[in-house]
């Protein structure tokens, strides 16, 4: 075949996975005659014989940009404002209307897809000219914001990004972006997306309140088909990841991306990517970051990334914390740093032999212990790492003791002045489901008088995490604190860091250093909401998170900070051991709880597998350099890995003589699609070692399993 001819036949495949019916001669016509003589390659029509696109099939060996003219000048014979270029392995499209030119796009649209956008184009306003709906946002910023993104996609701009203080109300803004976008039919389907359930669940309540006439809904596990009916979709990034290459680039119009920063690299981006529709990242925390040698690394490649993803050097819109402070729409705060001596020793604290209870421990710590010992009577340990290798129950008590001491009688400074935190809820930052347990037994047999009756929990605790950890009963506990008097304090690992929205929270109780100022500021934007009576916050600094962060007495992001004296470090060898120094998530591996259509909260193991697997396999995916044949029989592997990823530890290469693979040609078809026998092993044992962390394409499965066809390599 000539290389144009071959071009065709993938063209065809591409057609053929968007769902376009290639034989029933109306959906699809080849070499379609126009009035000037020439022929389209390919002209794309609606199921009443409309013309709604051409495609214009060009040779692997040139550059798509020669069809350019070709395609434009068949698009104006046809009457069609839809115009696709292809080789086979690239899809070019542009819509000659909105777009001055071609853009790349992962797959050819659907029919419907098509269909969408040409009625919508035909009745499409500027969204300037309809109003916002004041009844969704009321703040002169929210609906300056709404008007610049409007401009900016009026402008042809596709990707834009929104810094955003907490607590501002960025879902409300998102809210009323979408009913002006949806109300001028620059969008028809949207797609919201989020990092873990509790803030689904979340967005959901608030679009059903505010976008009553945009029928929404929340996919609640991997493995749902999308709605095809509903106008908008939440989602989170793990089951997106998941699901993402059943649909094609043209069904969403508009994707809102929610805490963005920590959402658009690695095994998520290729996910965002695939999806054709106008980008909008929001998020809560800087996006311009100083280039200074004491950022830490995680929050620089966070930064540096969300700007590539957004093709932006500064955010499109921003609405900072101190802003919204001087505006009077946020709540400022007050620090009261306390910090116990051992926490203050700066250069590590000392830990002796004696001090450590040898017996209580397993024999592998113990042996571990004795390592670091080796044969040392000291060791000394960052403080940073408390709670981690090792725990103070004694300062887990003193700052327990500290907080209700504090919170009842106030702070009486060097100057005479007396300082009172406001009572009212309160969060409790803790670094592992060992630690945020014992908190909240300290707080509640503290607090024990407090309570209407001893069965009643004053603290409580909530733990996100993908396994044994996991506090099953989280969602309910969370909804509890937000509604009910009872529990007053809310001990939290992952689970209440970002995203939560309670505007009571009065107290933010810092149990847990973190290096990361985006996670550190992410975790302060939990008390800016507003309430009634709400003067100010309280930021409780056990940890000296706060002057890693350079929160000092200066007022511009809030009040006055108390600073509480503490002992002076003791003095001990300078050889300073850290024990797992850092403490912060890092956002690729970012855990959830899973809640099913009831509202009920669980974690389901074989779920948990799935999404886990399907995650491994696209960040594998996302490092290769795969062409399209290759993708179409990966991602039918990847379908395989997850339908049974309860029994699967390894992806053996006689899987492709049984069902449904051999359908597709069987080992055979795969050695022609990867070039040899050889190479497809080599993709095979780089794929299970990314995946299921082997060397090798493994053995054969000893139980239920059909005979090989071939020896296993």
């Amino acid at each position: 075949m000539t290389n144009e001819a071959f071009a065709r036949v993938n063209i065809d495949k591409l057609l053929k996975d968007a769902d376009w019916a290639l034989i029933d001669g109306r959906s699809v016509r080849f070499e379609y005659p126009l009035n000037d003589g020439g022929k389209a390659d390919y002209a794309l029509f609606d199921r009443q014989g409309r013309a709604l696109a051409v495609l214009e099939a060009k040779s692997t060996s040139v550059n798509l940009s020669v069809g350019e003219a070709q395609g434009l000048r068949y698009a104006d014979q046809l009457g069609v404002a839809f115009i696709f270029l292809s080789n086979g392995e690239e899809v070019w499209f542009r819509d000659k209307i909105q777009d001055a030119h071609f853009r790349r796009v992962e797959t050819v649209f659907t029919q419907d897809d098509l269909v969408r956008r040409h009625a919508a184009s035909a009745i499409r306003r500027n969204p300037l000219d309809v109003p916002i709906d004041p009844r969704i946002v009321g703040r002169l910023y929210q609906q300056t914001c709404i008007d610049v993104l409007c401009r900016e996609i009026a402008f042809g701009r596709r990707k834009l990004l929104v810094e955003m203080a907490t607590g501002t109300g960025k879902t409300r803004t998102a809210a009323a972006l979408f009913k002006r976008l949806f109300d001028a039919n620059w969008a028809t389907r949207a797609l919201f997306v989020v990092d873990r359930n509790t803030l689904a669940i979340q967005t959901e309540d608030a679009f059903t309140e505010h976008l009553p006439h945009l029928p929404c809904y929340r996919v609640p596990r991997v493995g749902r088909r999308f709605q095809d009916e509903k106008r908008v979709t939440i989602v989170t990034l793990q089951t997106l990841v998941n699901e993402y290459e059943n649909y094609s680039s043209g069904y969403f119009d508009l994707i809102v991306i929610d805490e963005c920063h920590r959402s658009i690299y690695g095994k998520w981006r290729r996910a965002l990517d695939h999806f054709d529709g106008i980008k909008i990242g929001l998020t809560a925390t800087p996006c311009v970051m100083r280039d200074a040698s004491e950022v830490d690394e995680e929050d620089r490649a966070a930064i540096r990334d969300t700007m590539r993803f957004f093709e932006v050097d500064r955010p499109t819109y921003s609405y900072a914390m101190a802003e919204a402070i001087a505006d009077g729409n946020l709540i400022p705060y007050e620090i009261y740093r306390a910090i116990t001596a051992r926490t203050a020793a700066t250069e590590g604290f000392t830990v002796s032999r004696a001090e450590i209870d040898w017996e209580a421990m397993d024999e592998a710590t113990r042996a571990e212990l004795e390592a670091l010992f080796s044969g040392q009577d000291q060791i000394v340990v960052d403080p940073t790492a408390l709670e981690r290798k090792f725990t103070i129950p004694e300062r887990n008590r003193a700052m327990v003791r500290e907080f209700r001491d504090i919170l009842e009688h106030g702070y009486i400074g060097r100057n005479g002045g007396r300082r009172v935190p406001e009572l009212g809820k309160t969060i409790v930052f803790a670094v592992t489901k060992r630690h945020a347990e014992t908190l909240a037994r300290m707080f509640d047999e503290v607090f024990a008088d407090k309570k209407p009756a001893p069965t009643i929990r004053y603290a409580d605790f909530v733990v996100s995490g993908l396994g044994p950890d996991d506090t099953v009963d989280g969602e309910t506990k969370i909804k509890r604190f937000k509604k009910e008097p009872f529990p007053q304090i809310l001990v939290s690992v992952n689970m209440l860091d970002t995203g939560f929205d309670c505007p009571e929270v009065r107290n933010l109780v810092m149990a847990r250093f973190t290096h990361s100022s985006i996670l550190y500021q992410q975790m302060r934007g939990r008390g800016t909401r507003q309430a009634l009576g709400k003067e100010r916050f309280t930021i409780w600094d056990f940890t000296g998170v706060t002057l890693r962060h350079n929160d000092d007495e200066t007022p511009h992001e809030g009040g006055v900070v108390v600073v509480r004296p503490t002992k002076p470090p003791p003095m001990g060898p300078r050889r300073l051991l850290t024990l797992d120094v850092h403490d912060e998530i890092d956002p690729s591996t970012r855990e959830w709880v899973t809640v099913d259509e009831n509202g009920h909260a669980f974690m389901d193991v074989d779920e948990a597998r799935t999404e886990a697997l399907g995650a491994a396999f696209e960040t594998w995916l996302d490092d290769q350099g795969f062409n399209t044949d290759q993708l179409r029989l990966l991602h039918l592997i990847k379908e395989q890995v997850k339908v049974n990823a309860v029994e699967m530890t390894v992806f053996e290469s006689w899987r492709f003589d049984a069902p449904p693979l051999s359908m597709n040609g069987g080992y055979e078809r795969a050695c022609v699609v990867f070039g040899s026998e050889p190479e497809l092993e080599r993709v095979l044992t780089s794929l299970n070692r990314a995946v299921f962390g082997l060397g090798s394409s493994g053995p054969a499965p000893e139980v239920d399993a059909p005979k090989p066809t071939r020896p296993i390599k």
